[in-house]
């Protein structure tokens, strides 16, 4: 993988920085902490509150992981036609394509993406371990979302550190 400018290593700056950044807004040590699908968004410097309603998967639980479906509409607001009557783009079609079997590859093929299935293994929601869990899950898919921007020439801004 190169970035639009042919930089493996550049890719790998960002990827690195995309991964931390989310990490840093999640886990809430340094800065105050962030649901997982406003972190996605806060990574990659979009308006978030919509992002709330990804919250422990859809608040209930029971839908998708926040942080898999934030990095997700983070792609379509990149990639995405701003026209709302426009059909998808291919652009948008090919980033959820490849976003989609990096998550895949992250999870395992017959993993669930389901908030609840994703935490079921501890027994409490807000344990530290299950806390640990999620950090790690939010921040590997910031990281492969960055990563899909840079496959398709897009452009990943590295954003300053928030003051909370």
């Amino acid at each position: 993988m190169t970035s639009p400018s042919g930089s493996a290593e550049l890719d790998e700056e960002i990827l690195a920085w995309a991964e931390a950044r989310c990490r840093l807004l999640y886990e809430g040590k340094a800065l105050a902490h962030r649901s997982c699908g406003i972190a996605l968004a806060e990574t990659f410097g979009r308006v978030s509150h919509s992002y709330q309603a990804l919250r422990r998967g859809g608040i209930t639980g029971t839908g998708t992981c926040g942080a898999i479906q934030g990095g997700l509409l983070v792609l379509g607001e990149v990639f995405g036609d701003p026209d709302p009557t426009a059909p998808t783009t291919p652009e948008l079609r090919q980033a959820a394509d490849r976003y989609q079997t990096l998550v895949r590859e992250h999870l395992g093929p017959s993993q669930s993406t389901i908030c609840n299935d994703l935490t079921s293994p501890f027994e409490t929601f807000k344990s530290d371990a299950r806390h640990h869990m999620c950090t790690h899950l939010a921040a590997q898919m910031a990281r492969r979302v960055a990563q899909v921007i840079c496959e398709l020439g897009g452009t990943v801004e590295r954003r300053p550190r928030p003051d909370q």
